[in-house]
């Protein structure tokens, strides 16, 4: 039992004073400075936004380990409970609880099934947050500038401009140098796609490509920061990263995606010879319609011009004639037949005042029969007035619009042979035209020909208005 008397003060640390002693030698230690671990994760409960505590186990041990929000956000996985991973940090005291505990700075997945894991992870992330529908936007047909994100050395860039150069000789290639595997690649990939953003209206199109390789060589082109770097793009970005059976989240945000490399430059640009053979074809079909439509408005023309309203204009009225003409028949044969039963009405009215010998009833009867013989005419008269006024109408509209109207203002038609000029071109010097004027015609010999101006049909036609 300790003697209380013989105790001396000096002697005792207080908690918070081995706390510290204890935490210096952790700190001092260079083999605790960077360690590497290997464990399970176990009692992970993901925090938002904020610092992940959790612990790292094996068969035999557990040890706690913290770490920062900003080392948790570069995680390019989903960190699950379970999950085998391998970890970077260094190991120390954290005093408040005298416990030791490991801080992380770095955390990868365990194995190439857990990068696959991880890649299956990001996609679903993606694919629920509706990324991958975001753009499919379309690829310029006739490219001018193309940019292209790439290795400057390899044979992916050689690929992309002599596949280029031979199917569109015309268009301009402008490497943007990248890094396209390790740990800066992600950040130079981003960089090139901002380099290109601030000139962007120089260029039509973007390619992102490299050849082939494993998931870890492949792995910045499923990084969040090259995904929302494509997306941001106000270009369209044609991917080919890896072979055709590798897919990643770059390809799959991209507008289009290529197997290979020499497949992205075929798809960003077209076959200069096709494109010129197809043009001439479309020139020849326009040539050949123009041709067509002139033709059936010729044809269209002459066949007004050949009608019997140019040749013989009086048919145009014969029939509204012949009408006016069965109408007065009509007319008079109703006047006949009206005034016979009027006649009868009066023989038998006249045959029963003889026989009844009643004075008044006759005058009665003839002052009814002169009435309505006067109505009789009066609308027989608005009725003869009525159709004449019609046929009056008629007639002026016809005569408005007869060639023969145009011909008194003074103009004439000249024929050759009895077909008709149009043209000074249709006739030759020496041979005989007729000119037909509304009162007769006269015959003269062609001696001379001149084209008339554009400016005096100009002014003949004003002087017609």
């Amino acid at each position: 039992m300790v003697d209380k008397q013989k105790l001396d003060s000096q002697k005792f640390l207080t908690v918070s004073a081995l706390t510290a002693y204890l935490k210096q030698k952790f700190v001092r230690d260079p083999y605790l400075q960077e360690v590497y671990l290997v464990g399970e994760v176990s009692n992970f409960r993901l925090r938002p936004n904020g610092h992940q505590y959790f612990r790292l186990k094996d068969d035999r041990a557990t040890i706690s380990v913290v770490m920062y929000k900003s080392q948790f956000a570069k995680v390019p996985f989903k960190l699950e409970e379970g999950m085998k991973v391998f970890v970077k940090g260094y190991v120390s005291l954290y005093e408040s609880s005298g416990s030791y505990q490991m801080y992380l700075e770095d955390i990868q997945p365990d194995g190439v099934g857990a990068l696959y894991q991880a890649l299956e992870q990001l996609k679903e992330e993606f694919r629920k947050s509706g990324l991958f529908e975001q753009r499919q936007g379309p690829i310029k047909r006739f490219p001018e500038r193309i940019a292209v994100i790439t290795s400057p050395s390899g044979a992916v860039i050689r690929d992309i401009i002599t596949t280029i150069k031979r199917r569109y000789p015309i268009v301009d290639v402008v490497v943007f140098p990248s890094r396209v595997q390790g740990k800066e690649a992600a950040g130079e990939i981003v960089a090139a796609f901002e380099a290109i953003r601030q000139q962007a209206q120089d260029f039509d199109t973007i390619i992102l490509a490299r050849g082939g390789g494993s998931i870890e060589d492949l792995w910045p082109f499923n990084e969040k920061v090259v995904a929302h770097a494509i997306l941001a793009s106000p270009l369209p970005v044609i991917s080919s990263v890896g072979h055709e059976t590798d897919t990643t989240i770059a390809d799959l945000v991209a507008d289009l995606r290529a197997p290979t490399p020499t497949a992205a430059a075929e798809l960003a640009v077209p076959v200069l010879n096709e494109v010129l053979m197809r043009l001439d074809e479309q020139q020849l079909r326009l040539g050949q319609a123009m041709t067509m439509a002139i033709q059936g408005r010729q044809d269209y023309l002459k066949r007004i011009t050949d009608s019997y309203i140019f040749k013989q204009p009086d048919r145009l009225y014969q029939a509204y004639s012949q009408n006016l003409d069965l109408l007065d028949q009509s007319l008079q044969v109703t006047m006949q037949t009206v005034l016979n039963k009027a006649d009868q009405a009066f023989q038998k009215t006249s045959q029963a005042i003889q026989i009844k010998n009643l004075q008044q009833s006759l005058v009665y009867q003839a002052t009814t029969l002169k009435d309505r013989s006067q109505a009789l005419q009066r609308a027989t008269l608005v009725y003869l007035q009525s159709q004449n006024q019609a046929l009056k109408n008629h007639t002026d509209l016809l005569e408005a619009r007869s060639p023969l109207q145009i011909m008194q203002q003074g103009y004439a038609l000249v024929t050759q042979a009895d077909k008709l000029v149009k043209s000074y071109k249709d006739v030759k010097i020496g041979e005989t035209i007729e000119i037909q004027f509304t009162d007769g015609s006269i015959y003269g010999q062609v001696i001379d020909q001149e084209a008339q101006s554009q400016n005096l049909l100009d002014s003949m036609g004003e002087e017609q208005n």
